[in-house]
């Protein structure tokens, strides 16, 4: 049975999750720094490229779901004992908006990883084209920990959207 519980167990568990978002962000920026200013070599210049990009994109995701799931937890607790047709008409239809963003997540970030092994294997040898070998290793490690992140992230919402299709139908 889907409870209130339930809905505050998510959103708990998102706003922590996007405290992780928000970690890999950061350390990819300070990553990219380090290899531009200190290290200062082509393949390090090459990573530093996606880990500032996508550490960048990370921590502000990280961020605005941070900063607005608590809010996001007491409207929906609220509505469960108030108003459970909002559950239906709002929460349901986000839900399954999310949902949708995360399998074209999956499969950008699969082809990002792809293209960056691919970028990485055909470089690697070549002395003179280093920045490439480490934009390809960058762009694979910024998208494999984008993606190991969003798959929890997807599996929680998996569990949230039945137990709140089950809770309307019942109500």
């Amino acid at each position: 049975m889907f409870t209130k519980s339930d809905i505050e167990k998510y959103f708990n568990a998102e706003k922590a999750e996007s405290l992780l978002f928000l970690g890999i962000g950061i350390v990819g920026i300070i990553a990219a720094i380090v290899f531009l200013v200190v290290l200062k070599t082509q393949f390090t210049k090459g990573a530093a490229i996606p880990l500032a990009l996508v550490g960048l994109l990370l921590g502000v995701v990280g961020y605005t779901v941070y900063a607005r799931s608590d809010s996001d937890r007491i409207r929906n607790v609220y509505a469960y004992d108030m108003n459970p047709g909002e559950l239906k008409e709002k929460e349901i239809p986000r839900m399954e908006a999310v949902m949708k963003n995360f399998v074209i997540y999956r499969y950008t970030e699969i082809a990002l990883a792809l293209l960056g092994l691919v970028l990485f294997f055909y470089f690697r040898t070549n002395l003179n084209q280093q920045f490439w070998a480490g934009l390809g290793i960058g762009l694979f490690a910024m998208a494999v920990l984008a993606l190991f992140a969003d798959y929890f992230a997807e599996k929680r919402g998996h569990v949230y959207i039945k137990g709140l299709k089950e809770f309307v139908s019942n109500s």
